[in-house]
């Protein structure tokens, strides 16, 4: 088989990473970041990058890359992993894409709509009359103009929120109807890999998988994620920023304002991580329908039965 690519998905703190590595060892890959949070080298801690001993024991790739004061588009992402997934195969080693933003895997498996630029003009009203009423608000006006979209979202995913008003101001149709045009192939999707993939999805039991957040999230904090937060504090960025909004910072920095006990931040941001993986698993099962599901938590003893299937896709293209 030509140009195979293997996808590994699943919510946080489910082992991801442990399994890419465990694969890059023994079918010779590149682990490539596909999460968008771990795209950025302010918080390697807190957003569970790879740690150089990891980084040393097999080749990385778009860990860390950008500055917290980027923003990482869906397309920006995508034209960089395309280029690392190049450099891989050039290398002569297996592309693997490990992470727990299914829109990147999902742009790199099947393309981008074909959306047009919204002006800056409108982004900038958009913002404006978020900030000005709220996400709440904002969701109620948003259904009474586009309905389909605002059933979709829920009113606390800002940037999705956004993105739906942008598209109809700018456009004047939903943005779900740029989707379905895609789908129905008038405008076909552009970007894509156009490579044959293998996704595997690793979704563990739902109370095995809470506890893991509980738990992973406590280790941070005690390996000294507060201080990687008080130092990107310190930059004094813009808050819309999508590094502000990476689990456990907002909680973290109101401790450090002084409005709340560490304690009382870190059960706050083991509940938004636990409702986050919740919300990955979700889109995984609904967006991700042709991948292969491991229903457990990453160990090694899982190796015998993932290698396997992973051996007869790059031999005959069978998923």
């Amino acid at each position: 088989m030509t140009d195979p690519l293997l996808l590994i998905a699943g919510p946080t703190a489910c082992g991801k990473s442990g399994l890419a590595m465990a694969v890059a060892e023994a079918f010779g890959g590149v682990v490539i970041n596909a999460d968008s949070m771990q795209v950025y080298r302010d918080l390697r801690l807190l957003t569970a990058r790879p740690s150089p001993a990891d980084e040393a024991r097999v080749p990385h790739a778009l860990y860390g890359v950008l500055d917290g004061r980027e923003g990482c588009s869906v397309a920006r992402w995508l034209e960089l992993a395309r280029t690392a997934i190049a450099e891989a195969r050039a290398a002569g080693r297996l592309p693997i894409l490990v992470g727990g933003t299914g829109l990147y895997l999902k742009a790199l498996t099947q393309g981008l709509s074909p959306v047009p630029d919204i002006p800056p003009a409108i982004r900038s009203a958009a913002r404006a009359l978020l900030a000005e009423i709220g996400n709440e608000a904002f969701h109620v006006r948003l259904g009474r103009r586009d309905p389909v979209m605002a059933s979709r979202l829920s009113p606390g995913n800002t940037h999705r929120l956004l993105r739906a008003w942008e598209v109809l101001e700018a456009t004047g149709r939903s943005l779900a109807e740029w989707q379905a045009l895609s789908e129905w192939q008038a405008h076909p999707h552009s970007g894509g890999c156009g490579a044959r993939a293998l996704t595997l999805a690793l979704l563990p039991p739902r109370e095995g998988l809470r506890a893991a957040c509980d738990r992973r999230f406590l280790s941070m904090v005690e390996a000294g994620a507060l201080a990687e937060v008080a130092a990107l504090a310190e930059r004094d960025l813009d808050p819309s920023l999508p590094v502000l909004k990476a689990l456990g910072v907002p909680e973290l920095r109101r401790h450090l304002s002084g409005e709340m006990s560490l304690d009382a931040a870190i059960t706050l941001a083991q509940t938004a991580t636990r409702r986050y993986a919740k919300r990955q698993v979700t889109w995984i099962r609904h967006q991700l329908s042709g991948a292969h599901i491991v229903p457990a938590q990453y160990s090694e003893s899982l190796n015998a039965e993932i290698f396997p299937i992973i051996h007869r896709f790059l031999l005959t293209g069978i998923e």
